[in-house]
């Protein structure tokens, strides 16, 4: 039996993928939540398999979450089912230690699918992002965007400033110091070529990188 946790910041998703893998015989799910603090809590409870975990939500993003995840529970599977497409952050999460990444467009039978290969301890690599990990590969970065070459930190910090945190505040939040936080922000805006917090606001709304 496959021990599942679901965090997503609406019910109405929760509740539909709860009764579809409910309905499979070899799912049990275990425990729901909606926020990034609920996800790290479900973790450390240490009775999931397999955590389906979204990006969005809003106390602590999906990405911080994943990073707080692999510090404390490393050998965890976590699928990211996310609204957002592949290209945004398929490559970069898995790097970051994710098991499998998941558009929520997809049918429900692959993420059943997803969630019984990442069980066993691997990745689960769709046919689009096994092409875009094959082309980051053979050196096709020219097409690639910038916000790719960010560190799991920096992409932190780049999303928080883009959402209107203050610096102070993502330090607090981060367990940071002001001045490392103010280190990423420097980092990012050069590596983005961007030079205000208002332009890496434009940046990831036009990348669709957030809502």
């Amino acid at each position: 039996m496959i021990r599942v946790g679901i965090v997503d910041d609406h019910a109405i998703v929760r509740t539909g993928l709860s009764q579809f893998l409910s309905d499979q015989v070899d799912f049990r799910v275990v425990a729901e939540g909606a926020s990034g603090k609920d996800a790290l809590e479900m973790a450390r409870g240490g009775e999931l398999d397999v955590l389906v975990l979204d990006l969005s939500m809003p106390d602590q993003s999906g990405i911080d979450a994943l990073a707080a995840i692999r510090t404390r529970c490393p050998d965890l599977a976590i699928l990211i089912l996310s609204g957002f497409p592949e290209a945004h952050y398929a490559t970069t999460l898995l790097r970051q230690g994710a098991s499998g990444y998941l558009n929520k467009e997809c049918d429900p039978e692959e993420i059943a699918k997803a969630i019984r290969t990442v069980a066993l301890g691997r990745r689960y690599i769709t046919p689009q992002v096994a092409e875009l990990l094959a082309d980051g590969m053979l050196g096709g970065s020219g097409d690639r965007p910038p916000h790719e070459a960010l560190s799991e930190r920096e992409l932190q910090v780049f999303l928080r400033l883009a959402q209107g945190e203050t610096v102070g505040h993502i330090a607090e939040q981060m367990f940071l110091s002001v001045k490392t936080v103010s280190t990423y922000r420097s980092r990012v805006l050069e590596k983005l070529s961007l030079s205000t917090n208002s332009d890496l606001t434009y940046y990831a709304l036009k990348n669709g990188l957030i809502q």
